[in-house]
């Protein structure tokens, strides 16, 4: 079976530049996995890696679909699993590298594939929930209480799409998941990042104020702009989601000082980052690096590269 490498791990714990390296030294391709960085014009906030950096290393599945587009985990996979055997072809192993766990989890385990998005009926759930807020989350309760449980009431994206596979099928979602997945055929090679929690932090705070300094702002005024005049919808968009998109988009419509929103970027990134560490904690056959205090991205890439070559006996590795 043939093999594919996947690096993983938190937001701001340095893959980007450890992934690089490793391509280099395998002479290989990057393969993102990053549900934010699939869109065009959002380039700071998203941390996608440099235009040098992407002529040095080719990067699949980045700038893919425009902010005011809808984008699912299965046309991602569809995408990724073309460009997995066209790299095979050059008889490279691909490298998938991303913190999006539902993506990880859709490539190793398999895929939810429900029926396709009914726009009419969308409209009537938002028209609805405009009428009395809480109106859908209490209709998922009744006709679907398990995914209710899973879903933040102020999550109406999910909501949503729950809502609708319940009343175009007349089975709630977590029945399709039962029945209706599937996996890449091919053997992964997992490999998670880890730091120490306080370490990340530290060094999340200081990519947030580097993002703001290289001009964050203007990105996210700019993407506004855009959706405002492109978007054909009234649902909500998973690009005005993102982190730092939507508290900066909370300054520029005066809901709070310059101060607030970078205060609320830091804050929300790190919660990101917990949750992360919890999904990637519950998955199976991850080999951990522990790169606490560690900044040499090359070094780290040429310790995963020995690794990979006996996986089967590693378990844990640490480098402090």
């Amino acid at each position: 079976m043939e093999k594919v490498i996947i690096i993983l791990g938190p937001t701001g714990v340095g893959k980007t530049e450890v992934s690089i390296n490793l391509a280099r030294l395998l002479r290989t391709e990057i393969i993102s996995s990053d549900s934010m960085q699939i869109y065009r014009y959002m380039d700071i906030g998203t941390a996608k890696p440099s235009p040098e950096q992407r002529c040095e290393v080719v990067h699949h599945m980045i700038d893919i679909v425009n902010p005011w587009e809808y984008y699912s985990t299965g046309q991602y996979i569809e995408q990724a699993s073309k460009i997995i055997e066209k790299i095979f072809k050059k008889n490279k192993i691909p490298l998938v590298v991303g913190g999006t766990g539902l993506y990880l989890r859709a490539m190793t385990e398999g895929i939810f594939e429900g029926p396709d998005a009914d726009w009419s009926l969308r409209k009537k759930l938002v028209d609805e929930e405009k009428k009395k807020a809480g109106t859908l989350y209490e209709l998922l309760k009744e006709f679907d209480p398990a995914s209710a449980e899973k879903i933040n009431q102020a999550d109406l994206r999910r909501i949503i799409r729950s809502l609708e596979v319940f009343f175009k099928e007349k089975k709630t979602i977590t029945e399709f998941k039962k029945n209706f997945t599937r996996s890449l055929p091919y053997e992964f090679i997992k490999i998670g990042l880890t730091r120490d929690r306080k370490e990340l932090y530290r060094m999340i705070e200081d990519r947030v104020d580097r993002m703001i300094d290289s001009g964050l702002i203007e990105e996210v005024r700019n993407v506004l702009n855009l959706i405002k005049q492109n978007a054909t919808t009234d649902l909500p968009l998973p690009a005005l989601q993102a982190i730092g998109y939507k508290e900066i988009g909370g300054y520029l419509a005066d809901f709070y000082s310059l101060d607030e929103a970078i205060r609320l970027i830091k804050k929300r990134t790190k919660t990101y980052a917990k949750r992360q560490f919890t999904w990637f904690r519950k998955e199976k056959d991850i080999v951990w690096f522990d790169v606490t205090e560690s900044y040499d991205a090359w070094m780290i890439a040429q310790k995963i590269c020995t690794c990979i070559r006996d996986i089967k006996s590693v378990e844990i590795i640490e480098n402090h």
